[in-house]
């Protein structure tokens, strides 16, 4: 026998059993879109490496250490997507999409870094991303957090999250803080772990993002850059949390909130959760005004954030906030050549005048009773069982299988009137 290959450490399948979940979030979110006005937008999972080396920036975890890249054929470097923001502005630039227009825009798919897999955190994982290009004022910042809001609320989950939200101003705004930073820091470097001293010299706003518990009685200490703020970067961020007041959505001002990619400026927030520990992140994004104009485009405002689908799903399963099942509903039993003949042709009719209704049809042979323990397998609620008297007389037999119903025989012709009634 040969040896067994199994998937990728981190890569996972999704198998029948829990798609459901996957398909319950991808149904509601799109929704939720459509309510909004936005439209989709799907753009390849690879690209040139310099992309995002360009976009992310090259002294961040990801580009240094997590990005899958490779050389082709040709000997260019490709990288498979770490997220999705760098991806649809190089798309909306190629295709002429933002030259004097606004767009509204959102994706789904899959995103890769190599990371130390752990629940909530893969190496391949699925992301809903959402992009607006175009729009310079708070409003949309407020519309971007209120839409999530709504996500929350529709999936059952707003009670387990917190919104965490910080202004990162204009870059020279963060050029002046970063100065003041660096100078607290370099008087505690003897006490700063390993990451932050490699940080300090090239990207010390990341320190404040530290995880490590020893480091964080001197990041509580450090500036806070919301002082460094000039006059129109303060009345922007006041204007976002005004309008949020308004829509009643409750947040807390972090600033210590920096986010972990080099092209974001103004406002930026995270949604997070108790439940899932470490991983506790499940949405989250900013303004990145100067990115368009960073890969070539014409300067265009802009704001996005990101969702994992993967920690939403685990997050559902921990509340136990799971949408019902969409079981099988009706299961064709057939016995003998003829009955299976008669019945294969109406379950063809059935599927064709009813397009909604979920029939599975037995295959393969087997007794009554094997095919009946399949039935009642399948969670259906009625068992249609075509046999030699029925298929002679073209009929089919009733049986309920949740209900104490009596078991009828009728006429094949005015099933789907019966059908039509129960499952209305």
């Amino acid at each position: 026998m040969s040896k067994i290959i199994n998937a990728i450490r981190g890569m996972n399948d999704i198998l029948p059993d829990d798609i459901y979940l996957w398909q319950y979030i991808e149904t509601t979110l799109r929704e939720v879109f459509a309510s909004f006005g936005y439209r989709e937008i799907r753009f390849p999972v690879v690209e040139k490496t310099q992309l995002f080396k360009r976009s992310i920036g090259e002294v961040t975890d990801i580009v240094e250490k997590e990005m899958y890249t490779f050389e082709d054929r040709n000997g260019d470097s490709l990288t498979l997507r770490p997220e999705g923001t760098a991806g649809c502005v190089r798309a909306c630039i190629e295709n002429g999409l933002l030259y004097n227009q606004t767009q509204r825009l959102w994706y789904l798919g899959d995103m890769f870094r190599y990371e130390r897999p752990q629940k909530g955190r893969y190496r391949q994982f699925s992301q809903f991303g959402v992009e607006a290009y175009g729009f310079p004022g708070p409003d949309i910042d407020a519309e971007l957090i209120a839409m999530n809001a709504h996500f929350w609320r529709r999936l059952g989950l707003a009670e387990h999250f917190t919104l965490q939200i910080n202004s990162l101003g204009t870059s020279e705004e963060r050029k002046n803080y970063r100065q003041a930073l660096v100078s607290y820091l370099q008087t505690h470097e003897q006490a700063l772990d390993a990451d932050s001293q490699r940080r300090l010299s090239s990207n010390p706003l990341r320190i404040l993002d530290s995880k490590n518990p020893a480091m964080q009685a001197i990041i509580s200490e450090a500036p806070q850059l919301l002082d460094y703020l000039g006059e129109a970067s303060t009345q922007h961020f006041h204007q976002v949390l005004r309008y949020l007041d308004n829509a009643a959505i409750n947040y807390e001002v972090n600033p210590r909130l920096v986010r972990g990619l080099d092209y974001y400026s103004h406002t930026v927030f995270e949604w997070v959760t108790e439940r899932l520990g470490a991983q506790n992140t499940v949405s989250a994004g900013g303004r990145y005004d100067v990115l368009v104009e960073q890969l070539g485009g014409k300067p265009t405002p802009a704001m996005g954030f990101a969702l994992g689908v993967d920690r939403l799903v685990v997050l559902l399963q921990e509340c136990q906030q799971l949408p019902a099942k969409q079981t099988t509903q009706v299961y064709l039993i057939m016995m003998g050549e003829a009955a299976k003949q008669q019945g294969f042709k109406l379950a063809e009719t059935l599927r064709s005048s009813l397009p909604e209704l979920r029939l599975l049809m037995h295959c393969g042979g087997g007794s009554v009773k094997s095919q009946f323990k399949k039935a009642d397998k399948s969670e259906a609620q009625i068992a249609l069982i075509i046999g030699e008297d029925e298929a002679a007389a073209e009929q089919v037999t009733i049986k309920y299988l949740r209900e104490t119903k009596p078991q009828q025989t009728l006429a094949q012709d005015q099933l789907q009137q019966l059908l039509v009634a129960h499952f209305q």
